[in-house]
């Protein structure tokens, strides 16, 4: 059913991989959703200024992990993340063991965001 995502199917395959079993309305999923912009928009600073906050990325993956799985989370977040943030997209996902195997091999993984998450 969705073996290409698209802008148009995105919003039914993340619903059908959310899993929350204390969800109240369709207003705690939007809100579950939003992380991925949260995420987004740390990653947009960390190439803008250079400071990583990698516990607050690590929180909405962790979340995000939890909710969706860890197949559909990182899908979504390759998804809504732009390519260029992709290898620290990575290295996070690497990182909590959640990257799928044969997923984006030709990507690197950003070596200083590693280092920066050796060292919690």
């Amino acid at each position: 059913m969705f073996e290409n995502l698209t802008k148009d199917n995105i919003m039914m395959y993340a619903i059908q991989h959310y899993h929350n079993p204390s969800c109240e309305g369709m207003s705690e999923f939007n809100d579950d959703m939003k992380r991925f912009k949260y995420i987004k928009r740390l990653f947009r600073k960390y190439k803008e200024t250079g400071i990583l906050k990698e516990r607050l990325l690590l929180n909405h993956i962790i979340i995000l992990n939890n909710l969706f799985g860890a197949e559909a989370s990182s899908t979504l977040l390759f998804f809504k993340t732009e390519q260029g943030h992709w290898p620290e997209l990575k290295s996070f996902l690497e990182f909590l063991n959640i990257m799928p195997e044969n997923d984006l091999v030709e990507v690197a993984s950003n070596t200083s965001v590693k280092q920066k998450l050796m060292e919690l």
